[in-house]
């Protein structure tokens, strides 16, 4: 297994105008958010929240505070909760925003697979009419 880096930009919801500079990232699939500089997101008027808790792999617990963000990367883009990052934190691109750019994540070739989003269930409104009077038929 490889591990690779991308850019990751954070723009701020309120004011497309206000963004991050690309910060380079580690696309980590273990990780369920992204993780960006404090400073940046603050710089760029992202504001947090409010607090999460984390486990760490040394079993420690930590908190940092969350914001929501645009997210682009690779010419990817999702709004995403973004987690602000102390000076000791590595920056992440977590599975989360990997899922909503709609991607899956190429190790070997370090990069981003674009793929069709799955729906859980979709019917018509004519399957739906048509499984309800099917339904009522056995009642």
């Amino acid at each position: 297994m490889s591990s690779f880096k991308v850019n990751i930009t954070a723009i701020n919801t309120k004011d497309e105008t206000r963004r991050t500079p690309p910060v380079d990232a580690l696309v980590d699939t273990g990780a369920e958010l992204s993780w960006l500089p404090k400073r940046l997101l603050m710089d760029a008027g992202i504001a947090p929240r409010g607090k999460k808790r984390f486990a760490t792999a040394t079993n420690e617990v930590i908190e940092r505070d969350f914001g929501y963000a645009i997210l682009e990367s690779e010419g990817h883009s999702t709004i995403d909760e973004i987690i602000f990052a102390e000076e000791s934190d590595m920056a992440l691109l977590g599975v989360r925003t990997i899922e909503g750019f709609s991607v899956m994540v190429d190790n070997v070739g370090q990069r981003f697979i674009p793929v069709d989003s799955y729906v859980a269930s979709f019917y018509s409104l004519k399957e739906v009419i048509r499984n309800k009077e099917n339904n009522d038929k056995y009642k």
